[in-house]
């Protein structure tokens, strides 16, 4: 391998692969010098250099200078080749890893090359990526040769290999989508706050303006709502609620539990908890289908919400005054003092902090000790109780259940037999009590 030889293939792979000079060079001495100990043996003390401006290369055996001859005849070439291959194959692994762990979280753009299984190789380039079933949005399909967005989830090394995992499932996805479809995102005059997601069905994005003259909610909606429409396309059709920022938590809940309208938002700082009230008729609202509304603004906020009525408080207030009073070492004005700090349960309590019970109640040690040990054993009383109510009404619902079908089968034969009398001229009619799967949908 003569110098101008050497020379040629650094600066072929450099720009082929991408891939730093010196790591090449690297590899090239490595390679020479693992050829030179299996022929020389491993006693020997060998140096191998190249000149990185000439190319050419150079070595010494126990100090002494090696002939170009020796270098490229009697030194084993094709090992030399092999060890240089393999270094210069991690070393574009490496590259390639580095790339994509500084990619991790951002948008990429791929092609679909096989479907299997539910898992999805994604061609992105100079690389192959999987996206895994769960890492996909729910309800959505795929196909050979479809061109996909998701974001960088996962790198590892493997072999001499790198495997990235994408996602469609994280929020990083609905931010990138955001910053492409809407410029004032991507200039930093709209700024996302917070993200909170359940893949598939609904997504809040909690925004605020650096600039007072941009309203940032109508901005990210867009005229007729074409930007977000944009974004929710590109989601299956994932519902996203705009969300006005707001430092204040009393002020930023309630924005986050919109479209409900809420009258009071307490908050409990112990606890990181809020208590919002709501009309009756506004109370499945705020909570949402299975929860998720209530569930998706606690995420938003980092607080724990709790939507309840009024009657609803003062009747938890009542329970909760009544019961940690009856706890030992507990004065009743203790206990309006622990329940207007938002403390609730007897779970709750188990969890306070026993410096502030003692500052609070101007308590010792031992006596903390003793109501937390209480509290603690009456959250798990309660939490049978309620397990017990919850197996009594499962059963009681199957009791229902079995006895409203063995009266439909008792009146089965009846209807049979005058099932001619009873049908219409027209012809039966079919599905007349059925309701609409979407009559109950907010």
């Amino acid at each position: 391998m003569d110098a101008s030889e050497v020379l040629r293939i650094v600066d072929t792979i450099h720009r082929d692969k991408n891939i730093d000079k010196e790591i090449l060079f690297e590899s090239i001495e490595a390679g020479i010098l693992s050829a030179a100990k299996k022929h020389y043996g491993d006693d020997a003390e060998i140096v191998v250099t190249i000149d990185r401006k000439t190319g050419i290369i150079s070595g010494t055996r126990n100090g002494i200078p090696l002939s170009p001859e020796e270098i490229n005849e009697r030194i084993g070439a094709q090992t030399a080749k092999q060890v240089i291959i393999q270094k210069i194959r991690e070393a574009e692994r490496d590259t390639l890893f580095e790339e994509y762990e500084q990619l991790r979280g951002q948008l990429v753009n791929g092609v679909i090359q096989r479907y299997d299984g539910g898992t999805a190789t994604v061609s992105l380039g100079n690389v192959e990526a999987i996206l895994p079933r769960g890492e996909q949005i729910p309800g959505e399909s795929h196909h050979v040769n479809e061109r996909i967005r998701a974001t960088v989830y996962e790198v590892r090394k493997s072999g001499s290999r790198i495997k990235v995992i994408l996602s469609r499932a994280t929020t990083h996805l609905v931010q990138r989508l955001f910053e492409q479809e809407i410029p004032e995102v991507a200039e930093g005059v709209i700024e996302i706050r917070a993200i909170s997601r359940e893949p598939g069905y609904r997504t809040k994005v909690a925004v605020s303006s650096v600039d007072p003259r941009v309203d940032c909610v109508g901005a990210c909606v867009g005229v007729r709502g074409n930007r977000i429409k944009n974004i929710t396309d590109e989601l299956a059709g994932e519902r996203i609620d705009i969300v006005r920022w707001n430092d204040d938590m009393n002020v930023f809940i309630p924005n986050a539990l919109q479209p409900a309208e809420c009258e009071e938002t307490i908050l409990c700082r112990m606890l990181g908890k809020a208590i919002v009230l709501v009309k009756e008729d506004q109370l499945s609202l705020a909570i949402g289908r299975r929860g998720q509304n209530v569930r998706l603004a606690s995420k938003l906020a980092g607080w724990d919400i709790e939507i309840m009525t009024r009657d609803e408080l003062d009747e938890e207030i009542d329970r909760a005054v009544q019961g940690f009073s009856s706890i030992e070492g507990i004065e009743p004005e203790l206990a309006e003092r622990l329940v207007g700090e938002g403390f609730l349960t007897y779970d709750e309590l188990s969890t306070i902090e026993p410096d502030v019970l003692m500052e609070m109640g101007g308590l010792t040690e031992e006596q903390v000790q003793s109501i937390v040990a209480q509290a603690e054993a009456k959250a798990e009383e309660a939490e049978k109780q309620a397990a017990m109510q919850r197996r009594q009404q499962r059963e009681l619902e199957r009791q229902e259940a079995a006895n409203q079908q063995g009266a439909e089968s008792d009146a089965a034969p009846a209807s049979e037999s005058g099932e001619e009398a009873a049908e219409p001229a027209g012809g039966p009619v079919t599905g007349a009590a059925t309701d609409s799967p979407n009559s109950a949908e907010a």
